[in-house]
């Protein structure tokens, strides 16, 4: 059965708490910007304009991405992408990035960029397979970015 992706609801913010401090966790330090958004997804992404997406596969949720809008930028930033490891080959990091790019081409966005680090190459090379490319110069909240992308869309 393949994973549905569904517009966030507030009985996923366990589940989009738990996935990304997950990985974050394995990798690095929780900062504050990631306590905020991951404990109030409503007031830092949703009510921002943005929007979170939410894999979904028998039942349960196995990842999120959320579309953040960067009023700084005219742009969205991709953010809080995580997947279950329990889920991951499963092309659920590609479904969620298609959903979220898919969104913001459908509210005439100029453009969607994220935050990485190289230690997680299987997701830079999943940003390169949805057509982001590297760029500097962005302005990022964490102290763990030594990667950007963006992807343009007009």
């Amino acid at each position: 059965m393949a994973a549905t992706i569904e517009d966030y609801q507030p009985k996923y913010q366990g589940a989009f708490r738990s996935l990304n401090e997950e990985w974050i966790s394995s990798y690095f330090e929780m900062e504050e910007a990631d306590h905020k958004a991951l404990e109030h997804p409503q007031e830092y992404i949703l009510n921002r304009g943005g929007f979170i997406f939410v894999a979904v596969l028998d039942s349960e949720p196995v990842g999120v991405c959320a579309l953040v809008k960067r009023a700084d930028l005219d742009a969205y930033e991709l953010a809080k992408m995580a997947v279950s490891p329990k889920a991951q080959g499963n092309k659920i990091g590609f479904l969620l990035g298609q959903a979220a790019i898919a969104k913001a081409r459908s509210l005439n966005a100029s453009r969607v960029y994220l935050d990485s680090n190289t230690k997680l190459a299987p997701a830079i090379r999943l940003y390169e397979k949805l057509g982001f490319v590297r760029v500097t110069g962005l302005p990022t909240r964490y102290i763990r970015v030594d990667i950007q992308m963006e992807l343009k869309l007009k």
